[in-house]
């Protein structure tokens, strides 16, 4: 069979793809491809390993009606349309699980780097502007003993509330429904509204849905405490970027920490006028072992269902 991959990946995935005996086009662009090299490449392919940019719905699986399988290099599946495919027969995979602990890293970089003013005095001694040390110099808020909030408890949620048990944080949560690795840490599940107006720390941890896209707009941030912090890794529109900014440049909260953005790669031109921001380009599961386990587990999930049989991380 033709299996595409849409962009570079670990070779260990692109290997397996090989050693089973498929013809495996591998797109060569370091970029996200454009629609016109998705459709082109793809021609006569029954599975395709995408990425989190390729937007794949009921108009390229019309134009495509040979792909069975498809394969996302991801946790998160938004760029998909699941009806679409389970209305069409269509496979589809994600990768949980192998990048829990990476993410949940970058979390805590993004929470500690924003608390303590990190980025900003980095800044500052890159720009050789640092007079040595002060007394008032880059105070900032503590992390040891506080609250954390963590709005969707999941895999990625829950290992960042048992990082925060490791500093005596207190920790709440919001989910659909009572967690039990929160209760054995601990936790008390709360409403949205309890949780922004209770934490020193908010992390969110939820997919991109209709339900939570703009969760946290002008009034939940205005809810925060002013010396808060609100933290990302989540998915980019779950934040109301522009109400950030603003919430942000009136110090309505203390600072935040983002690794994914609204509209990536683009980012509202008022987060970089801003010094109470730390900004990083969406490397929450960016280590070697984590992006290795990725490409293995997608390709594992992509040969199973091409086999017709189900995928390790099966969605659909």
């Amino acid at each position: 069979m033709k299996i595409v991959v849409t962009r570079p990946i670990p070779e260990v995935g692109i290997e397996m793809l090989k050693q089973a005996g498929h013809e495996v086009l591998v797109l060569p662009h370091d970029r996200p491809c454009t629609r016109t090299e998705l459709l082109a490449a793809t021609e006569a392919a029954q599975g395709v390993l995408t990425m989190l940019t390729d937007k794949i719905d009921g108009e390229f699986l019309q134009q495509r009606p040979g792909v069975k399988a498809i394969a996302n290099y991801a946790v998160g599946y938004n760029n998909i349309d699941i009806a679409a495919c389970q209305a069409r027969g269509v496979c589809v995979s994600n990768t949980p699980d192998v990048l829990t602990d990476a993410t949940a890293e970058v979390a805590w970089t993004l929470l500690m780097m924003a608390a303590r003013r990190a980025g900003e005095g980095e800044r500052m001694v890159r720009a050789r502007q640092w007079s040595g040390w002060g007394p008032m110099q880059f105070q900032g808020m503590c992390v040891l003993g506080q609250t954390i909030g963590i709005i969707g408890a999941g895999r990625i949620g829950t290992r960042v509330a048992q990082m925060g048990k490791g500093f005596g944080m207190r920790v709440i949560y919001v989910h659909q429904r009572e967690s039990e690795a929160m209760v054995q840490l601990d936790a008390r599940r709360v409403e949205l509204p309890e949780l922004l107006k209770d934490a020193d720390f908010v992390s969110i941890h939820v997919p991109l849905t209709a339900n939570t896209r703009h969760l946290v707009g002008t009034k939940e941030l205005q809810t925060m405490k002013k010396t808060a912090v609100l933290i990302n890794t989540a998915r980019g529109p779950v934040v109301d970027e522009a109400a950030l900014v603003e919430a942000l440049k009136s110090k309505i909260i203390f600072a935040a920490g983002l690794d994914v953005y609204e509209e990536e790669p683009k980012i509202h031109p008022g987060l970089f006028a801003l010094e109470n921001v730390v900004m990083l380009p969406h490397i929450g599961s960016a280590t070697v072992h984590a992006r290795n386990e990725m490409s293995q587990l997608a390709a594992d999930n992509l040969l199973a269902m091409l086999r017709g049989e189900r995928g390790k991380t099966q969605i659909v």
